[in-house]
């Protein structure tokens, strides 16, 4: 807890680990079995009275909870009880992990129980799946990002490729170059330098591509050592074109430069406050904040460029706010963090208020 007392003065009363008992466990507690728990109104983060940072938005889970506007997060444990799915619940997340919120204001959600990519739109309040039949068929979906043409950019770690849509879900084609890729896993799109970045996990490296699908380089390596990787999982890129990087069986995350060359990393094995267990998601918010989702700790943990942890939100349980193996992350342009709630079968969604008084809060 000292770790947390000791960060930055800016954000130092923000440095709290939030207990979620009363406002998020209290609401799930008191929900009637069977009937999916209300979403809460104001839950945010710190409690008051600190000045709030993150608020708590909704969550998805399946097409009938998204025209209702609640959550109950139960499709993995009905699968795994063997439970059949009411015939008016529709599509629904079963095991999801990657996460991502197109310019279309969809979110696409990779699941690999469901071997499908799954998409919220939410502006038209609709659910659809991709991935199931075809050349695009999807086995066990991971990674998810978009660009501006509204591509849809897919890794498949079990088929070991990129699998590309056009924005209606149509398949455009698929990208092994030079059959490099063993299990890819996270994806990230750098437009402007022309681009595409993805993780395998089991070589322990970043395979960086052109838009075209064709391979341009390689970045790290098996090691500890800076730009060495062991198990990494997933990635973001910055507005200066850094990546940070889940390095997950070092416990770190390491900042790259544009090139690939080790800026800095934080993180090591351990259960305080700013360390790690099992890393898994990662996003950037506008004022260059990093969040970070533990699977082990069921929570994420949100950090400055320097890598001192200003603010940790969550704790193992079923409501909101509360996580059962967290994965993927990210935040849009509007400033919507989206965090994967595994084995919860849902998407948690929050809204980041600015650090900055004189900014105007994300609508």
């Amino acid at each position: 807890m000292s770790d947390v007392l000791n960060a930055p003065k800016s954000w130092r009363f923000l440095s709290v680990v939030v207990a979620l008992a009363v406002s998020a466990g209290g609401l799930s507690g008191c929900a009637a079995p069977g009937k999916a728990p209300e979403e809460p109104k104001n839950l945010v983060w710190p409690s008051p009275p600190s000045q709030p940072r993150l608020k708590y938005v909704r969550s998805l889970s399946s097409e009938k909870r998204l025209k209702e506007g609640t959550d109950q997060g139960s499709a993995i444990k009905d699968l795994l009880l063997g439970k059949k799915k009411g015939p008016d619940e529709g599509i629904s997340l079963a095991k999801p992990y990657g996460v991502h919120a197109d310019r279309e204001g969809r979110v696409l959600v990779a699941d690999t129980l469901l071997h499908r990519l799954v998409v919220f739109d939410l502006k038209k309040n609709v659910v659809s799946e991709w991935g199931g039949s075809g050349k695009g068929r999807l086995i066990t979906p991971i990674g998810v990002t978009s660009d501006s043409l509204g591509r849809v950019y897919v890794t498949d770690s079990t088929d070991q490729r990129v699998v590309v849509y056009d924005r209606s879900g149509k398949y455009l084609y698929a990208w092994n170059p030079k059959e490099v890729f063993e299990r890819p896993t996270g994806i990230a799109i750098d437009e402007k330098r022309e681009r595409i970045y993805v993780v395998d996990t089991k070589k322990h490296q970043i395979f960086v591509l052109n838009m075209r699908g064709d391979l341009v380089s390689t970045i790290g390596e098996k090691g500890n050592e800076p730009g060495q990787f062991l198990f990494p999982v997933n990635l973001a890129v910055g507005g200066d074109g850094r990546l940070f990087v889940v390095d997950t069986m070092n416990n770190r995350v390491q900042i790259l430069d544009p090139e690939g060359k080790p800026v800095k990393a934080f993180g090591k094995n351990s259960d305080a406050p700013g360390n790690f267990a099992r890393p898994k998601g990662l996003a950037l918010d506008p004022d260059g904040n990093i969040y970070v989702a533990d699977a082990a700790f069921n929570n994420f943990q949100i950090f400055n460029q320097d890598g001192e942890v200003l603010l940790i939100v969550g704790e193992g349980g079923r409501g909101p706010g509360q996580f059962q193996l967290p994965a993927g992350a990210y935040m849009d342009a509007q400033a919507r963090l989206y965090v994967v709630d595994q084995m919860n079968s849902r998407v948690q969604i929050f809204q980041y208020l600015s650090a900055d008084p004189a900014k105007k809060p994300a609508s």
